[in-house]
């Protein structure tokens, strides 16, 4: 939901800014997704009057201006056509950035001719799509001023994400009244706001007074001269009452479908100009995404923001015979204002005449009775649908409009006839025209519902202690009707308020949520302590070690675009209703969300970039079921290490580096590290390395050569890690090498005493008596016999005695036999109750010796 602070305004009496409005919403619970002002990226935008203009020498289209912008005549060079002497434009100096163009002004030789700027059309300030010539302003405005301030631009706008239970603050007027009731300002009259917009559009007193005697309540005609007012009084209160509208009088509408659509009102208005609205009206539109279309359709748009009302204006030329809210038949279609064509089934509501449907009712109207440029006579509809029937609609066609969001959350049931008899107004006085008498076909659902309350539930419930005369006038303030024995009755607009519970909610939010004490909750006997899984403490332990590692978590979205997730292996689960296109697939990895965040954060202008993620992947279970996987992804990205005058050059991440990072972070995981196989990525496997698989090669996410897995037997893959294939690194947008590796925590097998929900029996510390014992030995290898293959037949040639073994040299050389590859290893080995002889240091070195040869290593002489 999205509102102007001078939209706000309107409803609303307050000089409160847009910080401190913006921290109000937040404590009585609407959620601001964002405040920005428009006006400030056309700040150094300044009104100017062009003085002279005179043909460019060298170009036949374009003219040299000499420009007053408030501090003396500069040079111009301009191509719009309506450029002329006498013109007030919008002047844009060196150095503004135009949003519309996306440039940056600055003094530049056009055609042989300096230019000092520009002046401006309406697309290049994105404030319409107007491009023939450059904006032309009233001549008396005033030269050299800003021109957003001037034009009403600096108007700050709210993104405010609105719960599905509060469809009263899918309006201005609804999250005015909020606002008022937490003490912000005071809301204002409905009547006083309406007739402050229309007093500033130029109609005929005499129309507006004919539309008022037919049609609208006698509070709407509040603001008019007092001879119209005296004059239809009369009238005006026998028509709001319905008399004889009910029989049909005027208009040709029903309801065949007391369930999707229990009440359908409508009013006609004959001889309109559907010019375009006024200014004030689509700046507003504008600012929150709308596009203005024309005065007829801009009001329907407007209201439905302003007042949570939304309703649709049908052009009468194209309708033929009744107007029938009904159930869709077998093979019907509309085509809708969207301009597709959407294949109805018999249990969605339209609206349809003897020929056609028009209208998916409540969702989205039809293109065939659209108004337009040229319509003269109109119908506006006014009908409330059933929240349930709309959100299934909704769901089985895919459609998604800002009507459906209020219908489907519920509109406020006893604002038909005024609804329709406001938008009617607007009507009357924007385009002109003669109202007719409104024609009602069914009635609202109005059901009154009424709780008994104790104001002593906000403690109890609430934690707050609230004076019960603060308790009533909050909910005063917010519509309900509280009786002295405090019998409340919720208003019709907020049909989410359902027993006691739900009044304290009301009562403690405006109260504020903030001052509400944190109190911990005491621990009765008999109540098990804080249990928290093995999965859990898994990741709990993970995320403490990677922060620790230097890491930055990231979290990033579960969708990806399907060329995303292609990178990666393709995604196992489509959305059917995504957010966007871009967030469709599911995805089966977690490096695709943490890729691109490298990106973005690369093109900033970070050097090194280290960021891990513990999360989700989607894969498919052998069951045909989505199957979720527990899973830590982390991006090495940039500079290890930056240049330095000791370091020298600045260092990469590489394969190595991933690789220490996965290991550390598995150790963390519980993950016997000691155990694991390093083994190359399986050739032709995409993205996730699954478990149980077996072979050699890389697929298309790694590169061959630079990469691996970390396995428990051949067939447990726990880790892969490496350097990512520049395919992948293209895919999202990456030029230079990434280091990454995917820890499959879901694959970490669970000790047996975890298993049987024991605490973890770590074995009692106990240091050697004796120091270790450390000797080298220096192998020559076969080309094929890897670090990781070494290793582990030296670790176990005496597991009694040796602890650990590593390599800390690796030389080769060309030789006429060919290449000559050596290793050399440390063994440390621990002496127990005594210290080794020689002659049992000779024995275990004849076993190291022994058990590499069986790998094809040779001692060194």
């Amino acid at each position: 939901m999205k509102f102007t602070l001078s939209w706000l305004r309107d409803h609303l009496d307050t000089d409160a800014d847009a910080g401190a409005v913006a921290d109000a919403l937040t404590r009585i619970g609407l959620e601001v997704e964002g405040v920005h002002n428009p006006g400030a990226a056309l700040a150094a935008f300044r009104i100017a009057r062009v003085l002279a203009a005179a043909p460019h020498p060298q170009a036949d289209k374009l003219q040299v201006l000499s420009v007053d912008a408030g501090d003396g005549p500069t040079q111009v060079v301009c191509g719009a056509p309506n450029a002329r002497a006498g013109l007030v434009g919008v002047f844009g100096p060196p150095g503004a950035y135009v949003p519309g163009s996306g440039i940056t002004l600055k003094v530049a030789a056009i055609r042989g001719v300096t230019s000092n700027g520009m002046m401006c059309s309406t697309r290049e300030l994105e404030l319409g799509e107007e491009h023939d010539g450059i904006i032309e302003l009233a001549a008396d405005a005033p030269v050299g001023a800003a021109y957003p301030a001037w034009a009403g631009l600096d108007d700050p706008v709210f993104d405010v994400s609105v719960t599905p239970n509060r469809q009263d603050c899918m309006g201005v007027r609804g999250i005015a009244r909020d606002l008022a009731a937490a003490g912000l300002g005071v809301l204002r009259d409905l009547e006083a706001v309406v007739a402050k917009r229309l007093a500033s559009a130029s109609v005929q007193a005499e129309l507006v007074a004919e539309h008022l005697s037919s049609s609208v309540h006698p509070e709407l005609v509040e603001g008019l001269p007092s001879s119209l007012k005296e004059k239809d009084s009369a009238s005006t209160t026998s028509a709001w009452s319905g008399a004889g509208d009910r029989a049909g009088a005027g208009l040709n509408i029903r309801t065949d479908d007391p369930s999707g659509c229990p009440a359908f009102f409508a009013q006609a208005v004959s001889g309109v100009v559907n010019g375009p609205s006024p200014e004030w009206m689509r700046r507003r539109l504008l600012a929150i995404g709308q596009k203005p279309i024309g005065a007829l359709v801009d009001v329907t748009n407007y209201l439905m923001f302003d007042l949570g009302r939304p309703l649709h204006v049908y052009d009468r030329a194209v309708l033929s015979g009744p107007l029938v809210a009904r159930r869709a038949r077998p093979g019907e279609s509309v085509v809708a204002l969207n301009g597709r064509r959407y294949a109805l089934t018999p249990g969605m509501t339209v609206i349809a005449d003897d020929v056609a449907v028009h209208d998916i009712g409540g969702i989205m109207g039809g293109e065939h009775s659209g108004v337009a440029a040229a319509t003269t006579d109109v119908l506006i509809e006014c009908a409330f649908f059933d929240p349930d029937s709309i959100a299934r609609t909704g769901q089985a066609l895919a459609l998604t409009s800002d009507a459906r969001s209020r219908f489907e959350r519920g509109v406020d049931p006893a604002f038909l006839d005024e609804g329709l008899a406001i938008a009617t107004r607007y009507v009357v006085a924007l385009c002109g025209g003669t109202a007719s008498s409104v024609t009602r076909s069914g009635e609202a659902p109005l059901g009154t519902r009424s709780y008994a309350y104790d104001p002593d539930l906000a403690e109890t419930l609430g934690g707050l202690a609230v004076a019960p005369e603060r308790q009533r006038a909050i909910l005063g303030s917010l519509g309900f009707a509280v009786s002295d024995g405090w019998q409340v009755t919720p208003p019709t607009w907020r049909r989410d308020v359902d027993g006691p519970a739900d009044l304290v909610e009301e009562v403690i939010r405006i109260e504020g949520l903030d001052k509400v004490a944190s109190v911990p909750l005491s621990r009765p006997e008999g109540v098990a302590r804080p249990t928290a899984t093995p999965a859990q403490k898994q990741e709990r332990r993970t995320r403490r070690a990677a922060v620790a590692r230097g890491l930055d978590e990231a979290v990033t979205w579960s969708f990806l675009s399907a060329r995303e997730a292609d990178a990666f292996g393709g995604a196992a689960w489509v959305l059917a209703n995504p957010i966007s296109e871009e967030l469709r697939a599911m995805r089966p990895s977690l490096l695709p969300g943490l890729l691109s965040a490298a990106a973005r954060n690369q093109k900033r202008g970070a050097g090194g970039v280290r960021l891990f993620e513990i999360g989700r992947r989607y894969l498919m279970g052998q069951d045909g079921l989505s199957d979720e996987r527990a899973t830590l992804g982390l991006v090495l990205a940039g500079d290890r290490r930056s240049r330095g005058w000791r370091e020298g050059k600045a260092a990469a991440f590489d394969a190595f580096d991933a690789k220490a990072e996965a290991l550390a972070l598995l150790a963390a995981a519980g993950a016997p590290i000691d155990n694991l196989q390093v083994m190359p990525v399986p050739s032709g496997v995409e993205g996730p390395v699954p478990s149980g698989v077996e072979g050699g090669g890389a697929g298309s996410t790694w590169h061959p050569g630079q990469s691996g897995t970390l396995r428990l037997g051949p067939r447990t893959v726990l880790a892969a890690f490496g350097m990512l294939h520049p395919n992948t690194l293209k895919a999202f947008d990456l030029d230079d090498p990434v280091a990454a590796a995917e820890l499959y925590l879901d694959a970490i097998p669970v000790p047996k005493d975890k298993r049987r929900g024991a605490g973890p029996m770590r074995a009692p510390f106990a240091p050697p008596a004796l120091q270790p014992v450390r000797r080298d030995f220096a192998f020559t290898v076969p080309a094929g016999l890897t670090a990781d293959t070494l290793l582990r037949s030296v670790r176990g040639a005496d597991k009694a005695s040796i602890t650990a073994a590593r390599l800390f040299d690796l030389f080769e050389r060309a030789s006429e036999e060919g290449a000559v590859r050596s290793m050399a290893v440390e063994v440390t080995l621990q002496p127990g109750d005594k210290s080794f002889t020689d002659a049992e240091l000779k024995v275990i070195a004849d076993k190291v010796v022994a058990a590499a040869a069986k790998q094809g290593a040779v001692l060194r002489g």
